[in-house]
């Protein structure tokens, strides 16, 4: 289809966005062939899944790749395939500068859609929310630009709306749904997606596994939250329950899950597990915290990982982060046969990988700085998901809060992978892991970025020492100068 034969009147869900969203889709209608590239968590799943979509529907030739990382590497590759054009989706800015030196020598055309910091270079088709004042890191995910590019790339015969539960899932996965839910841009898409019947909301308990896990362990595995007798205490979240006045077994004896229970018993356990968390001292903004949006795929089977947004997107992350980025991806299209059965068995591993990740840095402990913690992980935590392991031991008794969390783990016999977390408090106070990450890692000849409150790096094994005497102080330097405001 012909660029002049579209609309160009649908501003979509973020207006601010329209003019790049149609610039970008046009040059893709343009194209004989687009070779789409994506990242390899739960938002770049989506983001492949939404503008896979898009583009199969706008009838554009195309194939899907993944990456874990881009560097010179990676790229050099890319632009050798034979492809006209290349779609980045979920990443593609912090590398324009490496994306650029090929398309000057190459015959491809670079469109990146993403949400990440963008590097001090430019390309003609970009569309990333930061270039528009709108923060990529709390406001627009991945997915979520994926999703406006989609909403572009619309034809006469129907609209992409029905992708917008997709970018629901990347922006949770990408951990924007804090406070109050999803804000700012992505309140448009959750409104489109609620449009389109595929996404319903309501304020309900903020724990993960409402729709899988059996009571107790909802109850006993909710770490955001730390409720004495209750949180990391196996007995005491059995106890809690058996005292309610809730069926808290069904007739056979088997214990239920939330989405097992009505509107009333909800309430009556919602109700007694505040009661509790006030009476255990919890402070009042933690407890505020135990209660928020869920977000449930209303054409999924309840009682199932694809019900609960979270959940689905967890399930997501142990695919690709394994090398199966294909099970991931036919899950997102579709796939609820072959594909979903092996995802299972991937999250079944994963989380093994998780809960012993969690334990090794426990037992291990972290290295203290002036302004930061770490611990190198080696090779006992994979590089794919030391991050994970990171944002986890951040939120557990194992560390200082008020610190970022440094991770390092062996990418290769040359190379590290790091991987930094920090909090939504320390991100007012100033912090941006993005330029820590990004600042420190060249300075000892490596490369990084990412968002304020997340990032990462790929450094030099030899220079761990050198990057971090670089991230402490760079990290002191920001939240001094907070201090000083």
């Amino acid at each position: 289809m012909a660029a002049a034969d579209t609309p160009t009147s649908v501003e979509g869900p973020v207006p601010e966005l329209a003019d790049r969203a149609h610039a970008c889709a046009d040059r893709l209608r343009d194209a004989d062939r687009v070779l789409l590239v994506s990242h390899i968590d739960a938002d770049g799943l989506t983001s492949a899944a939404v503008a896979s979509s898009a583009l199969e529907r706008a009838g554009i030739d195309h194939e899907v790749v993944f990456e874990n990382q881009l560097d010179a590497d990676s790229v050099a590759g890319i632009a050798a395939r034979e492809f006209d054009v290349v779609l980045f989706t979920d990443f593609g800015s912090g590398q324009l500068g490496i994306i650029a030196d090929h398309e000057a020598r190459s015959d491809f055309v670079p469109v990146i859609v993403d949400h990440h910091q963008p590097a001090d270079a430019d390309t003609t088709f970009h569309l990333n929310p930061l270039l528009e004042g709108i923060d990529g890191a709390s406001e627009l995910s991945g997915a979520g630009a994926s999703y406006v590019l989609a909403r572009a790339l619309e034809g006469p015969d129907g609209d992409n709306r029905d992708l917008a539960g997709l970018a629901v899932i990347g922006a949770v996965g990408d951990m924007q749904d804090g406070g109050d839910g999803l804000g700012g841009a992505n309140e448009g898409i959750v409104e489109e997606a609620v449009d389109a019947d595929v996404l319903e909301t309501r304020t309900d308990l903020d724990l993960y596994g409402r729709q899988t896990r059996p009571l107790p362990k909802l109850l006993e595995y909710a770490s955001d939250v730390r409720i004495p007798g209750i949180s990391n205490d196996e007995a005491g979240a059995v106890g809690f329950l058996r005292d309610l006045d809730v069926d808290v077994t069904d007739e056979d004896g088997e214990w239920r899950r939330w989405v097992d229970l009505d509107a009333g018993e909800r309430r009556t356990l919602a109700s007694a597990l505040l009661q509790r968390a006030v009476a255990s001292g919890v402070p009042a903004d933690r407890i505020d915290s135990l209660v928020g949006t869920a977000y449930t795929l209303v054409d999924e089977e309840p009682g199932t990982e694809l019900r609960d947004v979270s959940e689905f997107s967890t399930l997501l992350n142990a695919t690709a982060r394994y090398e199966r980025a294909d099970v991931g991806l036919a899950v997102c299209l579709g796939d609820r046969d072959a594909a979903l059965s092996e995802a299972r068995r991937l999250l079944r591993n994963h989380r093994r990988n998780l809960s012993e990740g969690l334990q090794w840095v426990k037992s291990a402990g972290v290295t203290e700085k002036e302004r930061l913690q770490w611990f190198d992980a080696g090779s006992r935590i994979r590089e794919t998901i030391v991050g994970i392991v990171a944002g986890m031991a951040a939120g557990s008794p194992a560390v200082d809060r008020s610190k970022p969390v440094v991770a390092f783990a062996e990418k290769n016999p040359t190379e590290l992978k790091v991987s930094a977390r920090g909090s939504g408090r320390l991100v007012r106070k100033g912090l941006d892991l993005s330029v820590v990450m990004g600042e420190a890692s060249r300075s000892v000849g490596g490369d990084g970025g990412g968002h304020d409150v997340a990032a990462g790096a790929t450094i030099p094994a030899d220079e761990r020492d050198a990057f971090l005497a670089a991230a402490d102080e760079l990290i002191g330097a920001q939240l001094s100068a907070a201090d000083d405001e």
